[in-house]
């Protein structure tokens, strides 16, 4: 049984690899934020498997804490790509202040 988690972790790590591939090499900004945020995601699947095979329950607890910090990363690099900076509208909103 250990040799098909061994087999799991090599692949993850390949795809790991192709992401990382995609992150430098992505036709636009979007792909290679979204490229970033697949290989957090592997990232996330790869500590969970680990920790299971060294019997350590308590990385599935780091795991999704770093799937949190994965995910509030690519919210804010995606507002700030499009947007410009992280809060968003403020200027459309103080305009219709004054």
């Amino acid at each position: 049984m250990t040799g098909v988690f061994a087999a799991a972790t090599a692949a993850i790590v390949v795809c790991m690899g192709l992401t990382l591939i995609r992150s430098i090499v992505g036709p636009t900004v979007f792909d290679r934020i979204l490229a970033v945020n697949s290989f957090g995601t592997k990232t996330v699947l790869l500590i969970a498997l680990i920790g299971y095979l060294s019997g350590r329950p308590d990385f599935l607890d780091l795991a999704l804490v770093y799937a949190l910090m994965n995910f509030i990363g690519t919210i804010a690099a995606m507002k700030f790509t499009r947007f410009g900076d992280l809060a968003g509208m403020e200027d459309e909103e103080s305009e219709e202040l004054y």
